[in-house]
């Protein structure tokens, strides 16, 4: 197989500490110098949360803007999707960075169970996110955590709520949630392919221990991979992972031992079907 394979970096998330691992990077210097760790390692897609200072989750737009300008700045090429997640706020403030015009947002388009609560996602505020979305030229990546998230991404393609092909992430491993079940990982591929055409891209996200398992998933068959601390800090079950490169490092690992190259920033914009940074030239060698 020698389609390229998308990296996306999760770097901070809302909930990781650094008392769960020092390497979590909080402050928006700390987050550019770990995207920037990870972009070196093969990192093509950095997935961006926002801190307080102490820590706690924020959806501060000045926050959002100081982080890409720095990501810009020190990634050339790389390709920045904010989170519209619900742990950062409440409502629009949920998209109230939308207008900075990064190259993607995540957007959840259904609810479903987190852990301890319900991860809300109302029909007026999914039309009001994919509005804004449209509007200044992000493109959606589908939070799928459950089926009826890529059947609902569907219908809203086909009402021209979306911006090109929908983009889906499988999230899996969540408490509550989808569980890692690799006949449910298959069906949602057969999905994709039915609904958005079987060059359709998509990717595969997996919490904590999962995320490994979802990695090597998700390569062997042909789809993206995201990794990171946002959804686990750990190597292995003893040794905290030292940064996000070195969890990125270990898909490219996967990605070598399947055959497949890792993604470019210019590859990866290609085909995710994103506008290209202008002036710049992506000199990064997967």
């Amino acid at each position: 197989m020698t389609k390229p394979c998308i990296i996306c970096v999760a770097i901070t998330g809302s909930l990781p500490q650094k008392s769960d691992n020092p390497a979590v990077p909080i402050t928006v210097a700390e987050q550019v110098d770990s995207t920037h760790e990870a972009y070196e390692a093969g990192a093509s897609i950095v997935h961006a949360h926002v801190r307080n200072d102490d820590g706690s989750s924020s959806s501060d737009p000045e926050k959002f803007a100081r982080l890409k300008e720095g990501i810009e700045a020190h990634c050339p090429g790389m390709i920045v999707q904010f989170s519209t997640g619900g742990r950062s706020g409440a409502g629009q403030t949920r998209g109230a960075m939308l207008c900075l015009r990064p190259d993607m947002a995540s957007l959840s388009v259904g609810s479903n169970n987190f852990p301890t609560r319900v991860y809300e996602n109302p029909p007026d505020l999914v039309d009001w996110l994919a509005g804004e979305m449209r509007t200044h030229e992000v493109k959606p990546e589908i939070e799928a955590f459950d089926l009826s998230h890529i059947l609902k991404a569907k219908e809203m393609a086909d009402h021209g709520q979306l911006l090109g092909t929908p983009y889906v992430q499988f999230v899996m491993g969540v408490k509550n949630a989808m569980p890692v079940d690799r006949d449910v990982f298959e069906y949602y591929i057969h999905t994709v392919n039915r609904l958005f055409g079987p060059d359709a891209p998509w990717c595969a996200a997996g919490i904590g221990r999962h995320q490994i398992t979802l990695n090597e998933w998700a390569v062997a068959a042909g789809g993206h991979a995201r990794t990171g601390l946002e959804d686990n800090v750990r190597l292995d079950r003893d040794t905290l992972a030292p940064s996000n490169a070195a969890l990125v490092r270990r898909v490219v690992d996967i990605c070598a031992r399947h055959d497949r190259p890792v993604a470019t920033c210019d590859q990866a914009r290609q085909m995710l079907g994103l506008r290209a940074q202008c002036g710049l030239k992506d000199d990064k060698v997967a």
